[in-house]
């Protein structure tokens, strides 16, 4: 498929300039949405967050603009971002692929956490010589990420791919600086596999990465690792077309090297269906009965109040978001969600006021 590259740091600037200017969610005089609800019409949404589920959101804005008059503007962040955005309610609302912590919840005040797309997070690498689709197992990708495995060569990743040339290219870990909910993601696998990686590292949105290089936002990571031979980097699903990069295969529970897609990321999502009290769906590393699925799949979640005096509006779009706004993920490499987390969004979205 193929796609625009994905100019994320401009809209952040854009965003939080007008969040800036305008005070966000908290200072706005508009009190209705745009299907009513209130004395005024908003006009304007605004967000910041995610940069995975951007390349979806930039299809989310002008449709809904031509359908319902309101402009969505969203400052692709990071997760960490997006979270402290809304948190301090700059922005109307947050995006993030890491569900919020305990603390992160009783800062935000009365923030709900609404799955809102389904995605996934990609290994990627640049090796000279070396084509797409290397496997590679969380172990070894964990001793690269730590400096264990130090060339493309070693034994470990050699083994697991017999017949290919490997060179003995330095490996250089490419990882996110900022708070991401893809470093968050990826961590959360390492940290499943990798016994040593849970107690020296952990998974978090900035985790403290022992060795390589790092870079803002998932555009940035796609750069370095372009313009690094021996660079293994991580990046959302989208990234990968919109840039031409390499995708590692990585094992997951079953054995099995599936390549990262719409068919195995729903295969992760249907292996793992109970909402989390707090509303988040932890699909990371399922089980090995679901043979086929994608060991790095996630959702990524809207985080809104769920007292606003643009209550109308935010909820018009949430429900547009989890409904009409699912089919332009196909070809982003988002799956539509499951019937049962559509269900249970529309029972959260209810409570907003």
């Amino acid at each position: 498929m193929k796609m625009k590259k994905l100019t994320a740091p401009l809209v952040a600037v854009a965003v939080l300039a007008l969040a800036a200017g305008c005070g966000g969610s908290g200072s706005s005089g508009d009190s209705g949405g745009s299907s009513g609800g209130g004395t005024t019409k908003v006009s304007t949404l605004t967000g910041a967050g995610s940069t995975l589920v951007y390349p979806l959101m930039s299809q989310w804005e002008p449709d809904y603009a031509t359908k319902k008059g309101v402009t969505i503007t969203y400052g692709a962040i990071g997760s960490g971002g997006g979270i402290e955005a809304i948190t301090g309610r700059t922005v109307d609302f947050g995006a993030s692929d890491a569900p919020l912590s305990s603390d992160q919840a009783a800062a935000c005040k009365g923030c709900l956490q609404i799955p809102w797309a389904l995605g996934a997070t990609v290994v990627t690498y640049n090796v000279k010589g070396v084509d797409d689709h290397l496997k590679l197992t969380g172990q070894v990708v964990a001793d690269m990420f730590t400096g264990k495995v130090t060339s493309w060569n070693d034994p470990a990743i050699a083994s697991l791919n017999p017949g290919v040339n490997l060179p003995d290219t330095k490996v250089t870990p490419v990882y996110r600086s900022d708070g991401s909910g893809d470093s968050f993601v990826f961590t959360s696998y390492l940290s499943a596999i990798s016994p040593e990686w849970k107690s020296s590292v952990g998974a978090s949105t900035q985790p403290p990465f022992p060795t390589g290089t790092g870079a803002e936002k998932n555009s940035g990571v796609a750069a370095a690792v372009q313009a690094t031979d021996g660079a293994i980097g991580y990046v959302g699903i989208s990234y990968i077309a919109a840039d031409a990069l390499h995708a590692a295969l990585l094992q997951n529970a079953a054995g099995k090297y599936p390549v990262a897609g719409l068919d195995t990321i729903a295969a992760a999502a249907a292996a793992v269906t109970s909402v989390q009290p707090d509303g988040s769906i932890p699909l990371v590393n399922p089980p090995a009965s679901a043979a086929d699925a994608y060991p790095m799949a996630t959702y990524t979640y809207a985080i809104v109040p769920q007292k606003s005096n643009k209550a109308a509006a935010l909820k018009d779009f949430l429900m547009y978001a989890i409904t009409d706004g699912q089919a332009f993920g196909k070809d982003l490499g988002f799956p539509e969600m499951p019937s049962a987390v559509i269900d249970h969004d529309k029972t959260e979205i209810a409570k907003i006021s």
